[in-house]
């Protein structure tokens, strides 16, 4: 029950911000919705496919996609009316990556896989959606924009919760305290400029 009414929610966000993308690139409404579904269940199909799961979430339950279809519409009808549709977007985004990290980390949990199987599908299903949105909407994707603490945010929210899944065995604190960490970490990167260091290089020695 948790990890379906957090996988709707992720669903719900992410295709949110896949609709701001496709106003921003001014597209219609077909593809306000083709973008809005691929982005909020592009991380999720990658995890799909990569467990062998039984059937692919959106296609075991058409839910998903009616819930990404009435995000786009929403936000084709109402883009217009906010201030900054950039601004809106990242922040909706790193919403979206705290809620879907803890629900890719207990679908792998769910199917028996062990601790490094449930860190790396916490990033899959929190990063895929949105790299697919930029590359095909033609913008510089946001888990790759230089020193940004997006994935590693994912990271060391998937982290945290395997480590308070250990110590508790709950799968409700562990995804409270997945999704606070990630939040913390990318609202902090976007906010106030935290950063991780990166490789630099140096003249070859003569």
């Amino acid at each position: 029950m948790l990890v379906s009414v957090l996988d709707l929610l992720s669903v719900f966000i992410f295709a949110l911000t896949g609709a701001l993308t496709a106003s921003r690139a001014q597209l219609d409404l077909v593809g306000f919705v083709f973008i809005a579904c691929l982005t909020a269940m592009g991380g999720g199909t990658a995890r799909d496919v990569l467990l062998n799961r039984d059937a692919v979430f959106w296609i075991a339950d058409p839910r998903y996609v009616a819930v990404a279809t009435a995000a786009a519409i929403l936000v084709f009808f109402t883009a217009h009316r906010l201030e900054s549709r950039i601004k809106t977007l990242i922040w909706l985004d790193a919403l979206a990556v705290s809620v879907a990290v803890p629900v890719g980390v207990a679908v792998a949990r769910g199917m028996g896989f062990d601790w490094p199987v449930l860190l790396i599908m916490g990033m899959v299903t929190a990063c895929m959606g949105g790299l697919a949105r930029d590359v095909v909407c033609n913008e510089v994707p946001l888990v790759l924009k230089a020193r940004d603490l997006y994935a590693t945010a994912a990271l060391a929210g998937a982290a945290l919760n395997v480590v308070v899944y250990m110590a508790t065995s709950s799968p409700l604190f562990a995804a409270l305290a997945c999704a606070i960490v990630t939040f913390t970490i990318r609202a902090g990167s976007l906010a106030l400029g935290w950063r991780a260091p990166v490789y630099r290089s140096t003249p070859p020695r003569q």
